[in-house]
């Protein structure tokens, strides 16, 4: 089974906004790979993000273009200093393909977990917004494929 992660895209800084919403380039970053990821033909039955507004707003734009059956959620184990075997965790438990939305270093510590078995190896690098696909057979995860705005 495909599972997906993704580092949000570009956000503003925090001098102009605290809360660092996408900046007009992070969205159109987003929109770029999410075309895509619906080209690719990724499915997901809901799409999960960490809460913080960047996470939420690259999560809604990835929604609106795969179309998730349980929509957008926020879930705990995302933020960027969380330990990544929470959300391996989840991933493992999980009854169909989902995708999560969250931060650096998280995202990065993620995949090496899953893909190295050692989540301070890094497996692949995350430039904002990046798509990740991970398969899973039995307790085995790989690497399928890779997209970001710069080579998507």
């Amino acid at each position: 089974m495909d599972f997906y992660l993704v580092r949000h895209g570009d956000a503003v800084l925090d001098t102009l906004d605290p809360q660092r919403p996408l900046s007009r380039l992070g969205q159109e970053q987003v929109e770029q790979v999410a075309r895509a990821a619906a080209a690719r033909q990724a499915q997901v039955s809901a799409i999960f993000h960490s809460g913080i507004l960047r996470a939420q707003q690259t999560a809604e734009i990835l929604a609106a273009h795969l179309g998730p059956a349980l929509g957008v959620q926020r879930m705990s184990g995302l933020a960027p200093q969380d330990d990544p075997a929470i959300a391996k965790a989840e991933l493992e438990a999980a009854p169909a393909p989902v995708m999560l939305v969250g931060h650096l270093p998280h995202m990065g510590r993620l995949a090496g977990l899953l893909i190295n078995g050692d989540a301070d190896r890094d497996a692949v690098g995350f430039a904002p917004a990046t798509i990740v696909c991970i398969s899973r057979e039995s307790s085995l995860w790989q690497l399928v494929w890779l997209l970001g705005p710069d080579f998507s």
